[in-house]
């Protein structure tokens, strides 16, 4: 099978690109708007970008009627937000805060999610996520217009928060301890397991990501 993308309806491009590009790790991504008023919503377009700096990337999907998700909007607002790890224990939760809510309203409070100060953002964090990165907003780069167009958020990370409960005895997080769900096709998701290890060559493969 030969899929022509150019000619593909833009919900069906998604629904090919969600089921093959897999597992996606989950940013369940905390911010805050002008007034004060907190948002709590995930997003599985994520992923790390570079050590120097620090930066990560999630891509806020513009919604149905083409418009920017409260996330997007409260970054551009307010430039600071945490990027919350979601374990297997948080799946549930994690899923709610994906309902549409209207503008203002937290799904911290709707959804009896606590939270944790930050320390460096004005943001707060999911209380119980084991890893929080807390973000200051580097830039946020536009890809195309309208329903499915989307707003790539990068985020230089000046703050980890890692609960100890996660940790290795080497002192590293231990992905066991850490079990972290994926997202799937649809509303399929994964959980960490199953390990294997493949020993890098050496060189400058080894530097590769």
């Amino acid at each position: 099978m030969t899929l022509d993308f150019a000619t593909l309806p833009p919900r069906d491009a998604y629904a090919w690109m969600v089921s093959a590009i897999t597992p996606r790790p989950i940013a369940w991504v905390s911010t805050i708007n002008a007034a004060g008023q907190t948002n709590l919503a995930p997003f599985s377009f994520f992923q790390g970008v570079c050590a120097v700096p620090p930066t990560l990337l999630f891509t806020g999907a513009n919604d149905r009627a083409g418009k920017k998700k409260d996330t997007v909007l409260n970054v551009e607002a307010v430039p600071e937000f945490v990027v919350n790890i979601v374990p297997f224990a948080l799946a549930e939760p994690m899923n709610a805060t994906a309902t549409p809510l209207p503008h203002g309203e937290s799904e911290f409070e709707k959804f009896n999610i606590a939270t944790a100060p930050s320390l460096k953002v004005r943001p707060p964090r999911v209380a119980a996520a084991p890893v929080a990165f807390e973000c200051v907003l580097d830039r946020i780069v536009r890809v195309g217009d309208g329903p499915l167009g989307a707003n790539v958020v990068f985020g230089r990370i000046v703050c980890a928060h890692v609960a100890e409960t996660v940790l290795g005895a080497n002192g590293a997080i231990d992905p066991a301890k850490l079990d972290t769900i994926g997202r799937m096709g649809g509303d399929l998701y994964t959980r960490t397991g199953g390990f294997f290890s493949i020993t890098r060559p050496v060189g400058g493969a080894a530097l590769r990501s």
